[in-house]
């Protein structure tokens, strides 16, 4: 499990996002990645889990995040597409349907969960580690910018 027990934030500009990658953390977990165009005037740059996600944006190999605990402050119902969303492998893509169909409680065929899972996708609060982008007809939780350079990135 990736030690990120020291609590505040911590940014890195990113040449091929073209702009910074900011993560909030606390308690041990992650509570957050945003992709501001300006680093918050607080952030410090290393953090084993930056360090992480820079590797993964280097593309060279693939980089898991599974290990990596994420703080969901989402309603349950939410948490439970997010942590289906955890289970996209690397360079695969689901649709919303299919994702409906992974998260348990959830019937692809109603709407109300159609419309859950797009929530849960809209509001996730950590992108990359929370794969969104491998959604391919859901909304992401990143700039749309920064969604295609990670899907660009996995060959989706």
């Amino acid at each position: 499990m990736e030690d990120v027990t020291d609590a505040g934030i911590y940014a890195r500009e990113s040449s091929y996002l073209d702009r910074y990658v900011e993560l909030g953390a606390a308690s041990g977990r992650v509570l957050s990645v945003t992709f501001p165009e300006i680093a918050d005037d607080d952030a410090e740059a290393d953090h084993p889990v930056l360090d992480r996600i820079f590797e993964y944006l280097e593309g060279l190999e693939e980089v898991t995040f599974d290990d990596v605990q994420v703080a969901l402050t989402v309603p349950t119902d939410q948490r439970a597409v997010l942590e289906s969303v955890r289970e996209i492998p690397y360079g695969d893509q689901v649709s919303v349907e299919t994702l409906a169909r992974m998260t348990p409680d959830l019937d692809h065929e109603d709407e109300d969960d159609i419309i859950l899972v797009r929530t849960a996708l809209d509001e996730n609060p950590a992108p990359i580690l929370i794969p969104d982008h491998r959604v391919r007809d859901g909304p992401s939780a990143a700039p749309p910018p920064v969604e295609q350079k990670l899907r660009s990135l996995e060959e989706l």
